[in-house]
């Protein structure tokens, strides 16, 4: 487990002048970071993916900035409500979508009282995510 933030990039725009989103996928689920990560990738958003909220913590702390993170609600060390909490508390403002299975409405009021901007069910989806970046601007 704990082998650190995985860095991957997706395809850069440079060329043509285009800002590249930046993205953080928080998920404990490999699975579930790899699929975010690769369906991102598809919309070339260049990510990066941390295991748990205490990783996404750090990766803020020690400089690294993000557009839009995607925050699983429930991790060992340090959950998605706490984490998003923790975030706000160290004023980042980039776009929060809180991330579950659990589709129950105790479920999303405990992540939106924690700051999130957003809330989605897994498995996400390639509409999911086009209609999350068309709503920041890109594509």
């Amino acid at each position: 487990m704990g082998s650190g933030p995985e860095k991957i990039k997706g395809s850069t725009s440079a060329s043509s002048g285009k800002n590249v989103l930046r993205a953080l996928v928080v998920d404990d689920s490999k699975f579930h970071r790899v699929l975010q990560t690769a369906l991102l990738r598809f919309f070339k958003v260049e990510t990066t993916a941390a295991e748990n909220g205490k990783e996404a913590v750090d990766l803020f702390r020690s400089g690294s900035n993000f557009d839009i993170v995607l925050m699983d609600k429930e991790m060992p060390v340090m959950d998605g409500p706490e984490a998003t909490r923790t975030l706000r508390s160290m004023g980042v403002d980039a776009k929060i979508v809180g991330i579950t299975a659990n589709a129950s409405s105790e479920s999303k009021a405990e992540f939106m009282e924690a700051g999130i901007d957003d809330f989605l069910l897994k498995p996400l989806t390639a509409d999911n995510v086009a209609s999350l970046l068309e709503n920041m601007g890109k594509n």
